[in-house]
């Protein structure tokens, strides 16, 4: 291992990303409360509960599930999984998401009508919030899960039913918008989830060959959030920017 590498700031374990997250309260059109259900095209995501209760809502090619959230469990969900984070009284995660930099890079695509997900100028303006954390950030954060869980709906009436066809469309046109960014996310792959592999790697010839001199440059880390309540896609998010991570 070169002297430049051993001096690389490290990301957290296997370059995942971190946030904290308190699910949306929000009743939605079908009586329930809970997020924008979504997508991952590339990231497996994973949530760690650590207070209240709630369950994530899940449209995979083996059907629906709800799966129960309480303080102590775990869930994840592989790319190409729709989930919505359901709140039922103080529901709060952490989350740990795959390959840290491509969520922030767009990879998540929401559950919007057919319609909606046609056009890419369409899709890219119910997507997008105004900035800040203000009564009109969180209206149109509100607008933009209830045409979420609008097709969401359609589509899990649809898979529940035996119809797989609209889920299986979902995640065609999914994969149609993010086409253009598939270059800006290998190379943030390449730079954190790829490198921090390599590095470990590396790591493992040095002890083979008795060389363990990158043990020299062992210490630690601490971050603090950098944003405090965002409004995420499932809920109020405090975010944390990382060493060897972008956010776009």
């Amino acid at each position: 291992m070169s002297e430049s590498e051993s001096a690389l700031s490290h990301p957290l374990p296997g370059a995942v990303g971190l946030s904290h997250l308190t699910a949306y309260d929000w009743e939605a059109a079908d009586g329930v409360c809970g997020g924008s259900p979504h997508l991952h095209l590339v990231c497996t995501e994973a949530y760690v509960v650590t207070g209240g209760r709630g369950a994530v809502q899940t449209l995979s090619p083996d059907g629906y599930r709800d799966i129960a959230l309480e303080p102590g469990s775990v869930a994840w969900f592989t790319p190409g999984t729709v989930h919505r984070m359901v709140q039922d009284g103080g529901l709060r995660v952490t989350v740990l998401m795959q390959n840290s930099g491509l969520p922030e890079a767009g990879d998540a695509v929401f559950t919007f009508p057919p319609e909606v997900l046609a056009h890419p100028e369409t899709y890219a303006a119910a997507a997008a919030l105004p900035p800040g954390t203000g009564p009109d950030v969180a209206a149109a954060a509100r607008r933009r899960r209830d045409l979420a869980v609008e097709g969401y709906l359609d589509l899990r009436e649809a898979l529940v039913a035996g119809d797989a066809e609209p889920y299986r469309a979902f995640q065609r046109a999914a994969a149609g918008l993010v086409r253009d960014r598939v270059p800006v996310w290998r190379e943030l792959w390449r730079s954190g989830a790829l490198a921090a592999a390599e590095r470990t790697g590396a790591q493992l010839d040095a002890l083979a060959a008795g060389e363990p001199s990158y043990l020299g440059a062992a210490t630690a880390y601490d971050a603090a959030p950098t944003r405090l309540a965002s409004f995420g896609m499932c809920g109020r998010r405090d975010e944390y920017t990382l060493p060897d991570t972008t956010v776009v």
